[in-house]
């Protein structure tokens, strides 16, 4: 029965991004001048040179770590937001830990790794608790801690962090040492890929091999089967959300180590809303987090490069990702629906009986 599950859910995704394609191609017919040369920048351009590659794989490495924090939040049922404010959190957090400290660079970069996890987590505890204490709405919560992570980050970016002898508002030069390693010429792939694949085969083996997994997931599919079961529902809502945000918050310091040498946003960087888009397409597997993440990062660059070589804008990207995301949400709504009806039956028939 699972397996039947696990290849109509890979058959459905299919067929919502070959739609979503198909109507994207159908609109570049209409509105461009040269659709045959926009549509061959859209699937070969990320393919025309190891340096655009690489940024494909740069891309995939930075929404892994999201759309798995997402994932894992969202197998629980929680639709906890927080993901992009901790992304945020993490990379300043790991930002503050590699300036100020001196400590040998190994040990620099796992500690500015393990206090940006650590802050990440700490972000996304707070919506987790509220839900669990005061049923107060996760989603309403996380996204409102995102603006107030924002601007607490750029206090402390302008207060306590700025470099006063550089030319705008960023942080004191990285040193090289502790900087993640970038291993492939003509790109900026880093060690990070590494850390990426790790967490990915822990995350898998913990959602479907451990107690705890089993929970979050039963929380996730019936919230009120997994209290009869003996299930700590609050403790599981909880945890979840905690390793959640510690993921996002470690892809955040993993981002700034691996690709910056100074800490200079002022705004969200938009990676955990690529996180919600990856989970929805992953159908919230790690299995298929990679290969979601490798999707939306090549159709990102293909955009990129189409945009400038033709007459198709950018914006095209986020026509497909929408008809994307509504054709797979229909598909698990329409699921969603038919397991209920199931079971509304059985019960109806073990009542007649």
């Amino acid at each position: 029965m699972r397996s039947k599950t696990w290849w109509f859910n890979i058959a459905t995704t299919a067929l919502a991004i070959a739609i979503s394609l198909t109507l994207a191609f159908i609109i570049i017919f209409i509105v461009s001048d040269q659709p045959l040369e926009a549509i061959n920048s859209l699937l070969l351009g990320p393919l025309s040179s190891v340096r655009n590659l690489g940024t494909v794989i740069e891309m995939m490495i930075t929404v892994s770590f999201t759309g798995l924090a997402v994932s894992i939040m969202f197998q629980a049922g929680q639709f906890n937001l927080g993901a992009e404010g901790a992304f945020f959190l993490g990379a300043l957090t790991a930002a503050a830990v590699a300036t100020s400290l001196h400590l040998p660079p190994l040990i620099l970069t796992v500690i500015s790794i393990l206090t940006g996890t650590a802050v990440g987590a700490l972000l996304c505890f707070i919506p987790a608790i509220l839900r669990s204490r005061l049923n107060a709405d996760e989603m309403v919560s996380s996204l409102m801690l995102n603006y107030v992570a924002l601007y607490l980050g750029i206090y402390i970016l302008n207060n306590y962090l700025r470099d006063p002898d550089f030319g705008m508002l960023a942080s004191f030069r990285i040193s090289q040492e502790v900087k993640l390693t970038q291993f492939i010429s003509r790109t900026r792939i880093h060690t990070g890929v590494f850390i990426i694949a790790a967490l990915l085969i822990m995350a898998y083996f913990f959602i479907y091999k451990t107690k705890t997994g089993y929970s979050i997931r039963v929380v996730g599919q019936n919230i009120k089967f997994a209290n009869y079961s003996g299930i700590k529902v609050h403790a599981t809502i909880v945890i979840s959300q905690i390793i959640g945000g510690a993921i996002a918050g470690m892809g955040g310091a993993v981002e700034l180590l691996g690709m910056y040498e100074r800490f200079q946003w002022t705004a969200l960087p938009g990676y955990g809303w690529d996180g919600v888009i990856i989970a929805i397409l992953a159908r919230n597997n790690p299995q298929f987090i990679p290969i979601a993440a490798f999707f939306l990062s090549y159709l990102r660059i293909g955009s990129s490069i189409m945009a400038r070589l033709t007459d198709v804008p950018y914006e095209l990207i986020t026509v497909i990702q929408s008809i994307m995301i509504i054709l797979i949400t229909a598909t698990a709504l329409l699921g969603r629906l038919k397991q209920r009806m199931i079971i509304k039956e059985a019960i109806a028939n073990g009542q007649d009986s």
